[in-house]
């Protein structure tokens, strides 16, 4: 797991330069909408089943943009966003994975 550098705000892109040298380049709007959060992803009972997430879960989040973000111990960020979501705690390595799919698309 490793840490970020740098993460700057730049128009509504996140951009994150990894220790490696890597640089994920993140649009906001997608950022919020792939939230690790109960709300948006569900979260799972005693017994392993699924209650509720999906709410927000692939869902249009144009316009939306971080608006502030703060470190999480020594291995995640919370972010803020513009449509007032501050519950998604995005691990260093789920940043990792998802500037992976984004330089996919």
């Amino acid at each position: 797991m490793q840490k970020p550098e740098d993460i700057q705000a730049i128009g509504d892109i996140l951009a994150i330069r990894w220790a490696d040298g890597q640089e994920d380049f993140l649009p906001m709007d997608k950022l919020r909408a792939v939230s690790p959060s109960a709300e948006t992803q569900g979260e799972h009972d005693l017994l392993g089943n699924l209650i509720g997430g999906g709410g927000d879960f692939g869902k249009d989040f144009s316009g939306v943009v971080v608006t502030g973000w703060k470190p999480v111990g020594g291995y995640a960020y919370l972010f803020t966003f513009s449509d007032g979501h501050n519950t998604g705690i995005y691990s260093y390595d789920y940043l990792r994975e998802i500037g992976k799919a984004m330089a996919q698309v």
